[in-house]
């Protein structure tokens, strides 16, 4: 390493970020990147540690530990201390489509599994990754890679998520014909509609999206497969087909009023917010309000916080968040050791700026919803709450989070934003093509392989392996892609 005491005689510094009061006047990002000597600096204190667990992506106590994509952390670390940025671009780049996206949104599971997290700061590795895309970027190192050869094979992939745009870069830079089929009116999936613009603006999205054009990709948006064309004309059409259309089907809350108005899944209102945001520049009556209301939200994990920060944005009158499980630790308990995911407390941007705001951190653990009461128009107008207990089941042996007798309470609540996770693919998408579905309703596919029991037909990401995050898309993406190109040429350089 170009500086093994690095660790010692650097601190961790993070990028900037504007003053909570300052960053809700606006939907744009608010981090700025350091100077770039002093991410070299940042580059400088991974410590040559010798088992970089950061770069593991293995499963600990059921949850990832280290990145799935693989990523050479402590080499890219080296290059960037020593400045040779162009270098650590190309050697990121051997094992990462897309880390634009991901330096912006991703929780950052190697840091976490950083071997100075064990007694300090871990590494600021999600950061130096966003300054080393950013700058290849601005460097003009980023170029269009169109295949010098075509084989003449065909691939449709289904949704252009993280999962979809990742297969069909590697598929066409192997020289086959993609075709990616969107549903919606942008490319994106996830990226574009599902996740804030503050949290990552539309703009990169796009300027990845042009570049894969230029490549050869092909981008068809506004097409539902299984409504506006079916999954015969699309198998007879490709050589092969990949269903990266997501985990789409959000997780409902069955309690009496649930009919009330204004009642919605938090991905209708996200998306309606970025939608408007992007075509009318918010324009009143353009999407659902939040203005001078109540905002019950229910959920508590990066879904439900973007719901916070969001209405806020909007100008919410008050915004309370609910949390089933109990507040995590502080700091890490003996059962979570070191290189496990932290199971501690977590302020995320919403809630920082609910702080701000209203004085008071919005989420209230250990509590769910019991009732929805309406207004003489059938508007929802107050929900009955009530407290939750750990108590383990007779039959299973399993803890589950159980309603306390005489806890209720209740609140206003104007808007109710339903952020409780999604439950698998849907179900006109996987009867169209005829594709096995497990327990949770996700796409069976053979182990290594991710080909369906319809011959033909892979899958990849959360229609896969149910919501997941966005590094996990673009790897289960890349290794679809890895399947695909074997099965069409019975070998591969993928």
């Amino acid at each position: 390493m170009g500086k093994p005491t690095g660790f010692l005689d650097y601190e961790r510094k993070n990028t900037k970020a504007e003053t909570p009061l300052q960053r809700i006047r606006h939907f744009h990002e608010f981090k700025t990147s350091l100077p770039v000597k002093e991410q070299q600096k940042q580059g400088g204190r991974c410590m040559d540690c010798g088992v970089p667990f950061c770069q593991n992506g293995s499963l600990l106590a059921g949850m990832t530990s280290g990145c799935p994509l693989h990523n050479l952390v402590p080499e890219t670390n080296d290059l960037i201390y020593r400045g040779n940025w162009k270098q650590a671009y190309e050697r990121l780049e051997k094992t990462h489509c897309f880390p634009e996206f991901t330096g912006r949104v991703c929780p950052a599971l190697c840091e976490a599994a950083c071997t100075c997290a064990l007694n300090g700061d871990p590494v600021a590795i999600k950061d130096n990754e966003k300054m080393i895309i950013e700058h290849a970027f601005q460097n003009g190192w980023v170029t269009a890679q169109p295949p010098k050869v075509r084989t003449g094979k065909t691939v449709a992939v289904i949704g252009s998520g993280p999962a979809g745009l990742a297969a069909a870069l590697l598929l066409n830079r192997r020289g086959h014909q993609v075709t990616v089929f969107e549903r919606s009116d942008r490319i994106g999936g996830l990226l574009c509609y599902g996740i804030p613009n503050m949290k990552l603006e539309k703009d990169i999205v796009e300027r990845r999206v042009r570049l894969m054009k230029e490549e050869g990709v092909l981008f068809k948006t506004g097409v539902n497969v299984g409504k506006d064309v079916t999954a015969a004309e699309l198998q007879k059409q490709f050589d092969r087909v990949i269903l990266a259309c997501g985990a789409s089907n959000p997780r409902d809350i069955e309690v009496p009023g649930r009919d009330s108005k204004n009642i919605y899944f938090a991905v209708d209102f996200l998306s309606s917010v970025t939608k408007s945001l992007l075509d009318q520049d918010l324009k009143e009556g353009t999407f659902i309000p939040a203005k001078g209301k109540h905002v019950l939200v229910i959920g508590g994990g990066d879904t439900g916080n973007d719901c916070v920060g969001t209405a806020i944005r909007l100008g919410a009158k008050s915004v309370t968040q609910l949390e089933m499980m109990p507040k995590p630790s502080k700091e890490r308990t003996k059962s979570n050791p070191w290189p496990q995911w932290p199971r501690t407390e977590k302020t995320d941007y919403g809630q920082e700026e609910a702080i701000a705001v209203f004085g008071k951190d919005p989420r209230m653990y250990q509590t769910t919803v019991k009732e929805f009461q309406k207004d003489k128009n059938g508007n929802v107008k107050k929900a009955v709450l009530v407290s939750l207990e750990p108590q383990k089941d007779k039959k299973t042996g399993r803890m589950q989070m159980v309603p306390v007798p005489g806890s209720e309470k209740v609140v206003d609540a104007n808007l109710v934003l339903i952020a409780a996770g999604f439950t698998g693919s849907q179900k006109y998408v996987t009867d169209a093509f005829g594709v096995s579905v497990d327990a949770r309703t996700n796409v069976a596919t053979k182990e290594e392989t991710y080909e369906t029991n319809v011959p033909g037909v892979f899958a990849a990401g959360d229609v896969r392996r149910g919501q997941s995050l966005v590094v996990w898309a673009i790897q289960e993406g890349k290794q679809a892609a890895k399947a695909v190109d074997y099965s069409l040429m019975g070998y591969t350089n993928l």
